[in-house]
């Protein structure tokens, strides 16, 4: 075990106490390493600072590990040994235009999907490009671990035009399947899955309770679930998919299968996601004021952002990285054959070996061609709208947005390229916006 300087971009965020009681539970695996915040922030930058040394003074013994905070991006990275990249390009405000503006034109509108995740996409992948171009000066062995949505857009841009070494991540092929497994009163803990194909769009390719497929128990008890009031309506369209495509799905498939019900319910709701979010953070920060201050902080988890611990993937990522632990975990990177649906340079999720070598693919998938379609459509739509990002122009742009399954028409996509552009444009690169 070496210890190892961490720079976490995004470390002012309602998101980041989370993430560093996460890391101090995690202590062990990181003796010594120095870990640096990074924000744009300097007040939150500072409270999330004061927080992290509580969690790490709190402990019997005391976390070995450093915390510092800066608003310098570039004289953090120096001789950094990994980069964890968690921000949002102009915080919870442009989320909700990004949710608010398509909802206007008939489009779905939401964080990482349709034209609301192609502009947070063109806003994070504009920061990462200048932090990748930076790591090459000032730290090109050192790790990025990206956790900055849409992780499957990020990823594909940063992998394919930048030499930095880098492995996206998201929870979501570990939580997809339990909450389905619970609204039909399984124990999601004798639950078996693998699920492949790409970041909030993956399918179980195994699914298994107690060494037997899955699929008939929730056949049995979709008619008690979808009449009980009190189930999530997002579960019962989970349910639904799962049983008429006979794999468990990503709960993000509801935005294609059941399009019109959810456009509805997005347009009829008083406040988008991000809307209410923004209601939240003055309690957030009460929250954490209060633990900055507490002998022994504690993160109640209805008054922190993500709960208790955050990012615990990226923690178990990086800690397989550099003590060589051989970890097998769901990872974003380059096919490499492990799925056969797709091109060996496109970015998917499945499961990797990681190591001081990183994230290398394991097994060899293909997604039946039930669900097949959908997901390699949005394979392409991911390879367009990452080279729009990276290098192209409003013509690539609205290209990329025009061949996104939720839009599929070229005077709409024209439209919402220009208002989004128009709304972000202190975000975008000019060459994005003529």
């Amino acid at each position: 075990m070496a210890p190892i300087k961490l720079v976490y971009l995004g470390g002012g965020s309602t998101r980041a106490p989370g993430t560093l009681a996460t890391f101090v539970k995690h202590a062990a695996q990181f003796a010594g390493s120095e870990m640096v915040l990074v924000d744009l922030e300097p007040d939150s930058l500072e409270l999330v600072r004061r927080v992290g040394q509580r969690f790490i003074d709190a402990e019997a013994e005391g976390a070995d590990l450093k915390l510092s905070a800066t608003t310098d991006r570039q004289s953090a990275l120096v001789d950094a040994d990994a980069v964890l990249s968690s921000f949002r390009p102009g915080g919870f405000e442009a989320r909700a235009l990004d949710e608010k503006i398509p909802l206007k034109h008939g489009v779905i509108g939401q964080e990482t999907q349709g034209p609301g995740g192609f502009f947070m996409a063109l806003r994070s992948i504009a920061v990462l490009q200048q932090v990748t171009a930076e790591m090459e000066t000032l730290c090109p062995q050192a790790w990025l671990i990206n956790y900055t949505n849409p992780i499957n857009l990020v990823s594909e841009a940063i992998t394919r035009f930048s030499p930095i070494r880098a492995i996206s991540l998201c929870e979501g092929p570990l939580y997809f399947p339990a909450p389905l497994a619970k609204a039909c009163g399984l124990d999601p803990k004798r639950l078996d899955t693998v699920m492949v194909g790409l970041n909030h769009a993956c399918w179980s390719v195994r699914h298994l309770y107690d060494g037997q497929d899955v699929m008939p128990r929730f056949q049995q008890q979709r008619e008690r679930v979808l009449a009980d009031p009190a189930i999530n309506p997002v579960i019962k369209r989970q349910l639904q998919i799962a049983c008429a495509f006979e794999h468990i799905p990503a709960d993000y498939f509801q935005y294609y299968y059941f399009r019109d019900e959810t456009l509805a319910e997005l347009q009829a709701a008083p406040l988008s996601r991000a809307e209410y979010l923004l209601t939240q953070a003055p309690a957030y920060l009460a929250h954490y004021r209060e633990q900055a201050e507490a002998a022994r902080p504690y993160l109640n988890p209805a008054l922190s952002r993500g709960g208790i611990t955050e990012l615990e993937l990226a923690v178990e990522v990086l800690a397989a990285i550099i003590n060589d632990e051989n970890r097998v975990l769901p990872c974003n990177v380059p096919n490499r054959g492990a799925l056969r649906n797709f091109p060996d340079e496109r970015v998917v999720e499945v499961p990797c070996l990681v190591n001081r070598h990183g994230a290398t693919p394991i097994g060899r998938y293909e997604l039946p061609t039930r669900v097949a379609g959908l997901v390699e459509m949005l394979g392409e739509y991911q390879a367009l709208a990452a080279e729009a990002a990276w290098h192209g122009t409003r013509a690539d742009g609205i290209r990329a947005l025009a061949s996104h399954p939720l839009v599929l028409d070229l005077p709409k996509a024209t439209t919402l390229y220009d208002e989004l552009a128009a709304a972000h444009r202190a975000y975008l690169p000019e060459r994005l916006l003529n």
